[in-house]
């Protein structure tokens, strides 16, 4: 065997091994991985966190204590047996535990730690929800998507450098690619590291959260309602994947549009619960969620039976934003009663947004219903609302401005929509790579007016 023969047998196995390592960076252990924060109830008074380790730990508890400025004295922790859930998914088993805590007081800080003796996580801490009518900011996410711990790690990790005590971390659905996939899930949880475990989640799945059964049955992925733990107001059988959240002034509605686009049952019974929620609705704004947009962004995309069923109940009861994903670019856009090239000014629909925080992309549609747009760009979105004012700001994966608007409630004066994007970096509408040579010269020249009118 001679030198060049040996050369690439160790290298064959070294990576091979490599390889190995790698898969094994998302298998459970002893120690807890994966705590994410969420709600599954009142955000002023409750919390709930959950985590995952390997099969054979059943006994997992959590631990809290107000946040002190001392050291943290075990003698004065509380201690909570957690609830456990085992998942067999992708060739790994692991069991999910969470705890709820209760009783806690708003606008307060609190410290906890997950696991049991010997496999303790590190304390952490999260703030419970302020009185309602506090100022508050929280951050949102379009699809994070594909190559989550190499490339959407730097977006989640700047919007939290932006906005550390963000509220909130809203995600519109796409989280993952593959459905069922473990490691995707691993990856993603290892983008938002630590910050999963000190700013609560609020999540809507996506179409790549869900596969189909053999008899044509949506299936929601295993992992949503073992590492997630959200609220169950929605209508039944749609727990934790359509339900809302009131916080301070807001309230925040998720919707389960894959669901809505694939069936007319649930379509039907997610407007039924929707006008319930809205008609009982007494907070200031209006926010609601969900992945395929009401207007689309992408080339070739439109959900026309999604938009004529739901608009006009966002209308109606002049619901105020509108945070979407799907369509891997970003569109903004308001005021749109009768088609894409319609806007009235007077109108009091909802501003539109269509954003992307992961690196997959997709050109823009030649439909540009939108006041601000942009295509091969990774994008994340920090919003705040401060008594009749809602501020939004989206930003690149380097921290600068990309767009910007204001929304201001006058009793008895219709709401004002205050343009900001004067103040951003220019408009990105170029091409994503490879796509224009498989443009016709129609198509070219059709994208060439629609975007470049004006730049």
């Amino acid at each position: 065997m001679n030198a060049v023969t040996k050369i690439t047998f160790a290298t064959l196995f070294f990576l091979a091994l490599s390889i190995n390592l790698s898969a094994q960076d998302f298998l459970p252990s002893a120690f807890p991985d994966r705590i994410i924060l969420t709600w599954s109830d009142d955000p002023m008074t409750t919390q709930s966190v959950t985590w995952r380790t390997s099969a054979d730990v059943t006994d997992s508890k959590a631990q809290f204590i107000l946040a002190p400025n001392t050291p943290i004295y075990l003698d004065s922790v509380e201690t909570f047996d957690a609830k456990t859930e085992s998942l067999d998914v992708d060739s790994v088993q692991a069991n999910y535990h969470s705890v709820t805590f209760r009783s806690l007081k708003p606008a307060t800080t609190y410290a906890y730690r997950v696991g049991n003796e010997g496999t303790w996580s590190e304390w952490l801490q999260f703030t419970t929800a302020p009185e309602k009518g506090t100022p508050f900011s929280f951050v949102y996410f379009g699809d994070a998507q594909n190559n989550l711990k190499s490339q959407w790690s730097r977006i989640v990790r700047q919007a939290y450098s932006n906005l550390p005590k963000a509220a909130f971390m809203l995600h519109a659905g796409d989280l993952i690619n593959s459905t069922q996939s473990d490691s995707e899930w691993g990856e993603w949880n290892h983008a938002g590291s630590f910050i999963n475990a000190m700013i609560p989640s609020i999540a809507t799945p996506g179409n790549h959260e869900y596969d189909r059964e053999e008899d044509g049955t949506l299936v929601l992925d295993y992992h949503w309602k073992k590492q997630f733990t959200l609220p169950e107001n929605g209508p039944e059988g749609f727990e934790e994947t359509v339900y809302y959240t009131d916080y301070s002034d807001l309230r925040m509605i998720s919707l389960n549009s894959q669901e809505i686009v694939l069936d007319e049952r649930s379509m039907e019974l997610q407007k039924v619960w929707l006008v319930k929620v809205l008609e009982e609705n007494t907070q200031k704004w209006t926010i609601i969620s969900f992945h395929h947009p009401i207007y689309s962004t992408g080339t070739g995309r439109d959900n026309k039976e999604f938009r004529e069923a739901f608009k006009p109940i966002f209308d109606k009861y002049k619901v105020d934003l509108v945070l979407q994903g799907h369509d891997h670019s970003y569109g903004r856009g308001r005021n749109l009663p009768s088609g894409v090239a319609n806007q009235d000014p007077s109108a009091q629909g909802p501003v539109y947004v269509v954003s992307v925080s992961g690196p997959k992309m997709y050109n823009l549609t030649f439909e540009k219903w939108m006041d601000r747009a942009a295509s091969n760009t990774q994008l994340y979105q920090l919003i705040s609302l401060e008594g009749n004012r809602l501020s939004y700001g989206a930003y690149t994966a380097t921290g600068e401005l990309y767009d910007a608007f204001e929304l201001i409630k006058t009793d008895g004066k219709p709401k004002q929509f205050i343009d900001r994007a004067d103040k951003a970096i220019q408009e990105a509408i170029e091409l994503t790579p490879g796509t224009a040579e498989k443009m016709t010269p129609e198509e070219m020249a059709e994208y060439m007016r629609t975007y470049k009118k004006g730049n």
